[in-house]
């Protein structure tokens, strides 16, 4: 049998070319933003490409373009939400404390670098490492606000202070 004779495994061109418009549209709808869902398009195909999913391998490539594109719309609306929350936040202050924008882009960055350094812990881990961390809350204050014993917010630490410790970066 001649190599053209052979079925051509699917790659990454052809999941792009046959779903990019489909993923999109899907994007697009819950955005309500063509700017915004073409670039998590794309990012999700570029996750795709970093993977080690075998293109090959896909049955349901909507399905795996469908859950790698939720998490990245996930991961957008967090974003947003801590950049909505960090703008109120400086609305706050007086205007001579007021960072530069040069300062906000850097303090913005940073915040989001935290954030995705603490994707993947459980949210009542995240929230105890933030308010020990960023609000200089005791174990004991945590343990009230989580509604949980303070061991509990030692293990919660630990396993903040590992999972950052073994992060990829």
């Amino acid at each position: 049998m001649s190599d053209a004779a052979l079925p051509k495994e699917p790659s990454l061109h052809d999941l792009y070319r046959d779903h990019r418009g489909w993923l999109e549209n899907w994007l697009r709808r819950r955005l309500g933003n063509s700017c915004d869902a073409a670039d998590l398009s794309q990012d999700t195909f570029l996750r795709v490409l970093a993977s080690s999913q075998r293109i090959a391998d896909l049955h349901e490539p909507r399905a795996y373009l469908l859950t790698v594109g939720r998490r990245l719309l996930s991961n957008f609306y967090q974003r947003r939400s801590l950049e909505q929350a960090y703008l109120a936040a400086l609305a706050t202050l007086p205007e001579a404390s007021v960072p530069s924008p040069e300062q906000r882009w850097l303090l913005l960055e940073a915040l989001q670098a935290i954030d995705e350094l603490l994707d993947g812990l459980p949210r009542a881990v995240r929230r105890a490492f933030l308010w020990s961390q960023l609000e200089g809350l005791t174990y004991q204050h945590i343990a009230e606000r989580l509604k949980v014993s303070e061991r509990t917010v030692k293990r919660y630490m630990a396993q903040a202070y590992e999972h950052c410790l073994l992060v990829d970066l």
